[in-house]
């Protein structure tokens, strides 16, 4: 598991590193999901945006303990 991301001489947790790309990619997502009507459906369309963004950490996450360059480990 990667502990620490080496970002521009400063050390960051990896899981703020991971969760800040899972925001980025939510918030780049949640555009085009507001358009369909599935979002007219939901009872509180902010749990299925939180839930988006659940998924999308584990999911960085979990590439990144596979893909880990080495460039990124401390």
């Amino acid at each position: 598991m990667i502990e620490e991301v080496h970002l521009f001489g400063v050390y960051l947790p990896a899981a703020l590193a991971w969760g800040a790309i899972a925001f980025l990619l939510a918030w780049l997502l949640r555009g085009r999901l507001l358009r369909l009507p599935l979002q007219r459906l939901l009872w509180h369309p902010a749990l299925a945006e939180l839930a988006l963004f659940a998924l999308l950490w584990w999911g960085v996450a979990v590439l990144a303990d596979h893909f880990h360059p080495d460039w990124l480990m401390s």
